[in-house]
This record gives structure tokens, sequence and C-alpha cells, in this order.
């Protein structure tokens, strides 16, 4: 029995939640796991062990492996700027800093959609971006000062937003999520391999919390998640998509407070539940007070 179009964005939305809940673990996991590898070294590992992976999937199930090969090269050169420079900036910054920076593309997103792609987010899309804006805010405790980890990871921010965008255009022209994500694992793989080789970076995994830690990140927030992620874009809307991932630091609170064993803060909470009442604002219509004002 085939799902309704409803049916299938509420899938969507599932999987997207999982990829954020992954990604939200990630934070103080690989900040403990940098003292056992070089971080450019860690983000070459994780995107080819998951590639690799990903291409005996390609090629058992025989799918053209270098189809529409020329449009995920500018994609993968774009999370190599997403996870180098964030991965970078963690070893100078908080785990906290990091997440509210990198939570930023929220802002980006329909900045870029506007400019870019000439697409204008409708007034309930920029009501919610703000309000998500602001309980990350909260959340996270804003910026409480900026070190060179964090000019990095504003880089992350922009390709985020702009990876999120392009993977979007071209899902819904009908690529290959497995085909393409499969292509930009190994490309960004190599890319920060040379990036390693050509600076003299150590390559060496010296912990086996790190070894361990490597093989987490290629399985779960890279292979599953990432996948899931282009599949999701097949038929939700980019900003959508970016309000959802914005309850990334939501999850990274959560494991803190549970696994973590790290004290339970109300005003983070109230943060995260500001996050998740963006995300139902993006899904209702634009009230009809709005849209004469807007109008007049």
């Amino acid at each position: 029995m085939a799902l309704s179009h409803k049916q299938t964005l509420i899938f969507a939305d599932l999987g997207l939640l999982y990829a954020a809940a992954i990604w939200g673990a990630t934070f103080f996991i690989v900040k403990d796991a940098l003292s056992g590898i070089d971080p450019v070294t860690m983000v070459a590992y994780r995107f080819l062990i998951a590639g690799g992976l990903l291409l005996i999937y390609v090629l058992v199930s025989k799918r053209p492996l270098f189809d529409n090969i020329k449009y995920s090269i500018p994609l993968a050169v774009m999370l190599w700027f997403l996870y180098v420079p964030q991965t970078l900036g963690l070893k100078y910054t908080t785990a906290s800093n990091s997440g509210f920076i990198t939570g930023l593309f929220v802002a980006f997103v329909p900045l870029f959609l506007l400019t870019i792609f000439r697409r204008k987010p409708t007034v309930m899309e920029i009501i919610a971006s703000v309000v998500s804006l602001l309980g990350l805010w909260i959340l996270t405790g804003g910026m409480q000062y900026i070190n060179l980890g964090d000019m990095l990871t504003l880089v992350t921010a922009v390709a985020y937003a702009l990876h999120l965008l392009y993977a979007d255009r071209y899902m819904k022209r009908g690529f290959d999520p497995y085909v393409f994500s499969c292509q930009q694992f190994l490309i960004n793989g190599l890319l920060a391999l040379v990036t390693s080789l050509a600076v003299g970076l150590p390559l060496e995994i010296t912990t086996n919390h790190a070894f361990w830690t490597v093989i987490f990140l290629a399985v779960f927030p890279t292979l599953t998640a990432f996948v899931i992620q282009m599949v999701a874009q097949k038929i939700t809307s980019p900003l959508r998509v970016s309000l959802i991932f914005a309850l990334e630091p939501v999850f990274a609170a959560a494991f803190a407070w549970t696994i973590g064993g790290e004290q339970f803060v109300l005003r983070r909470a109230a943060g995260g539940l500001l996050i998740a009442a963006a995300l139902a604002l993006s899904g209702l219509p634009t009230p009809a007070f709005l849209k004469k004002k807007k109008n007049g």
C-alpha cells in the first residue's frame, strides 16, 4: 500500500529528526576524541569510510557511479568547508559556542534563498527562523567571547546553508541520493586527506577512543544521517529542513543532561522549546492580517 503525500512528509520529518539527534550527539564526542587524532585527518577518515561503505551498495545495486558528478564536486567542497573548519574550531572553542555558531545557518538559509535562489520566504517562515534563532541564543547562552575557533565555525554555518540549498535543488531534479551522497563522501574525504598530507598533519590515531569515534562518525552522523537528509530533501522544503536541523543543539543538550550527566538548566530547556515551537510555526499558513499588512 502506497503512502499518502502527508504520510511521506511525516516519515521525511522523522528521518530528519534522527539526523538532527545523531548530529547533536557528536559535539562532545568529537571534542573528547581530538586528543587522539588530528581534526582534518578525522574528517578524512570518517568520510572515506562512509563513502567506501556506500560505494559497495552503489556497485552491488548497479547504479551509475559517475552520474551527475560535476554537480557533486562543488557540494563536496562545501562539505569540506563545513566539516574541516568546524572540527578545527572545536580545538579552540567550547562545544556550546560551536553549537550556537553552527546553528546560525538557520539565518543564512532564508537569506541565501532570497539572494541566490530568488525565492522569497513566506511570512511564517521568516517568523519561524527568527523564533528559532532566539531559542538557539537562549539554549546555548549565545556568544560568550569570540576566538579563532568561533571564526572558523562561522565558515561552517555559511557552508551548511549553501550545501542544504544546493542539495535541495539537485534532489528535486531527481538525482539519485545514494550515488550523489557516495560521490560527495569520497571526494570530501580525499580533499581532507590531501589537505592533511599537504600540510604535514599526523595521520595516525593514537587512542582507542578516537578510533571508535571515527567509526561511529562514519556510520551514523555521516552515512545514515546524510543519506536520509538527501532522500528527505526530495519532498521537503529547504526552510523546513533547516528548522528541523536547528534542533541539533537541543538534542546535544538532552544528551549532555542524560548520558553526559550534566545538570539540567531550565533556561536551556526554554530555548529548546522555542526552537521546537519555530518548527511548528513554519508549517502554519500565514494569517490573513499579516497578508493584508504585507500587501498593504
